[in-house]
């Protein structure tokens, strides 16, 4: 009917092919979704940027063959191979590793309960702290009154002053309306 009957014909190699193809999509297919693969791969994503951030922090180690090749520069050029050298001892901040450290410590130490010992040594330094602390608010109290008395004084002058004004403007009020009010009767009243 309008076909070739070569097109139709498949040989035993043709099939052999397309089942090997077959095979080999479906082993990557189980490959990229195996759970334990997922695992696996995730760690390992996980543990270079570990490390990629560990070389940003404390510098990159150099390789042993990058540093025999420096000193044998160090010794051919002098002191430009001697300062290249020292810049790449200097890379890295060991003190930003030292406060990634101390932050880990303090954040170890608020999940983990203390012991025996740091309770009684807390104790002793909030004692201590209490003892030392007595004249300090004993003085912020003094001030503290001292503030409320100036405070209590202004509020009352003020009150004073609001409560003058507030005659004051009552009175006006008054006499405002009485004015208004004859003015209103002349004006009302025939000549």
């Amino acid at each position: 009917m309008g076909t070739h009957a070569e097109e139709l014909t498949t040989t035993p190699a043709d099939i052999e092919r397309t089942r090997d193809s077959l095979t080999r999509d479906i082993d990557e297919l189980t490959e990229k979704v195996s759970p334990g693969r997922v695992v696996a791969r995730r760690k390992e994503a996980t543990a270079n940027r570990l490390g990629s951030l560990r070389d940003k922090v404390m510098g990159a180690a150099p390789h042993p063959k990058d540093q025999a090749s420096r000193a044998g520069g160090a010794l051919a050029s002098g002191t430009s191979g001697a300062l290249d050298n020292v810049q790449s001892k200097a890379q890295g901040t060991p003190l930003a590793a030292g406060l990634v450290a101390f932050g880990a410590g303090m954040l170890l130490s608020a999940v983990l309960p203390g012991s025996e010992a740091e309770s009684r040594a807390a104790s002793r330094m909030v004692d201590t702290a209490k003892e030392h602390s007595g004249p300090v608010v004993d003085e912020v109290r003094n001030a503290g009154q001292e503030i409320a008395g100036d405070l209590k004084k202004s509020a009352g002058d003020s009150a004073q002053h609001l409560g003058d004004s507030a005659k004051e403007s009552v009175q006006t009020v008054k006499d405002e309306g009485q004015s208004s009010a004859e003015n209103v009767k002349d004006t009302a009243t025939p000549r």
